[in-house]
Order: C-alpha cells, then structure tokens, then sequence
C-alpha cells in the first residue's frame, strides 16, 4: 500500500518535470496580466467616451482582472494535462499498479495540482490588480477598500477553482483531446453567447464561470452588466458545486472502469 506522502511527491515529481504543464501556467500567469493590463490602460484613456450607466458600475477592481477570460482557458489546459496526459501515454495503468488505491493517486492528484494552480492564481490575482490599477491611474481603487481584498483574493481562487473543475472533467473523460473540445469552447464561446442571449441568461448565470466571477466584483452589476440573483459568495459557492460535481465524478469513472 502506497502511503500518501509518497504519492504526493510522486504527482509533484510528474508535475514538475513535463514541460507542457509549467509552460501552461505562465501561459495563465502571462496572458492574464498582460491583457489585464492592456485593457486598464484602454479603459483610463477612453473613460470620458463610457455612457453613464458605464460610468455609474464601473468597477476598477473587475477591469484588472478582464484578461482572467483568456488566463482561465490555460488553467483548463493544465489541468486536462495533468489528467488526461496519464491516459494519453498509458502511463495511468503503471500508476495504478503501483498506486491500487484509487481514491488516493486520483485526490494526491489533484492536490497537488490544485494547491500549484490556486498559488499561480493568487500570484496573478495580485500583479493584476496592482498593475492594473497603476494603469487606472485617477480611476484606481485601493486594495484597503471595502471588498476590495474579497476580489482579489477571489480571483486567484476562481483559477485554482477551474483548473481543479477541468482535472475532474479529464478524469471522466479519460481524454485530452476530448476534454478540451468540451471546455475550451464551452468557456470561451458556449458560456459568453448564452450570458449574452435573453432566454438563455437565466440558466448561463449559473454556469461555473458566471457564477464564480461573481467574487471578483466589488460594485454590483459592474460595468452595467446583468444583475444576478446572488451574490459574489453565493456565485462562488456554486462554482464550488460544479467543481465538486467533476471531482466526484472523476472519481466514480476511475473507481469503476478499468485503466
């Protein structure tokens, strides 16, 4: 029987040694600040040019994190990697020989890679926010306002959140190729055009991403968006759901199919 500690260090090793894997978190890390940060420097050079309903829900701490739609599609390829990679090179039947115990190579897992995304996360959260807020210039906020730390420390929760939801998803699916023909568009295009489309708002506000983006507002309705019927802890918890809905059934699949 293959104790934790053991297995924990196994995953860190297998993490930490397939390039893929590292390049997709400064990916996340890169992506999001640079186009985070772009954007902050648009929106304080045309902030005159915004209608007043804009003006009225601008939010300063929600705009440093705008390039968040683009750094969370690396957080889903990383943790796809770091699942459906064992399937892929079928080094998943070596790991369940020497790992019998389901429950704890697949938890060891995501653990690992869970606690490695959130620290990514909370590191590009706060160069984010402070850069972003650099580029606001008279229209910054500061990270002591009322509600202001709950988003930033939000924003780093919402990427390990999804890189944990999208391991969940590999582990059901058993494929790369097929999780990130799933997730990719459904983040980057199914989720946005449905928020979008007036009969289909109801059910998208409930999708992980709609729902946990939620904690990284500090003025409601920002940016004159819909308003939603909960709350930035609320939006969380039901992102929390999502990812503990994948999680479970990832485990399911790998307790009851062979490898």
């Amino acid at each position: 029987m293959a104790s934790v500690p053991a297995v924990l260090t196994s995953e860190w090793t297998k993490i930490r040694t397939v390039s893929s894997t590292t390049w997709t978190l400064i990916a996340a890390f890169a992506v999001t600040v640079a186009m985070s940060a772009a954007l902050c420097a648009v929106m304080n050079s045309q902030f005159d040019d915004l209608s007043d309903a804009e003006r009225a829900t601008f939010d300063p701490t929600f705009i440093s994190f705008s390039g968040m739609i683009l750094g969370q599609l690396a957080m889903v390829v990383f943790g796809v990697l770091v699942v459906g990679t064992e399937y892929s090179s079928g080094m998943i039947r070596t790991s369940l020989a020497a790992v019998p115990q389901r429950a704890t190579f697949l938890f060891s897992k995501m653990l690992v890679a869970g606690v490695l995304a959130l620290v990514v996360g909370m590191v590009t959260s706060f160069v984010s926010f402070f850069l972003g807020q650099a580029l606001l210039g008279d229209h910054s906020i500061g990270i002591g306002e009322d509600n202001v730390l709950r988003a930033v420390f939000g924003a780093g929760l919402y990427m390990g959140l999804i890189a944990v939801f999208s391991m969940g998803v590999a582990a059901m699916l058993r494929s790369s190729m097929l999780s990130l023909g799933i997730l990719m568009p459904f983040f980057f295009l199914v989720s946005q055009i449905l928020s979008a489309v007036p009969g289909a708002k109801s059910v998208a506000q409930y999708f992980p991403d709609q729902a946990g983006s939620k904690i990284m507002q500090v003025v409601p309705d920002a940016m004159n968006s819909d308003p939603a019927p909960y709350g930035p802890w609320a939006g969380l918890l039901i992102m929390v759901a999502w990812v503990a809905a994948s999680v479970i059934g990832g485990f399911l699949v790998l307790k009851k199919r062979d490898a």
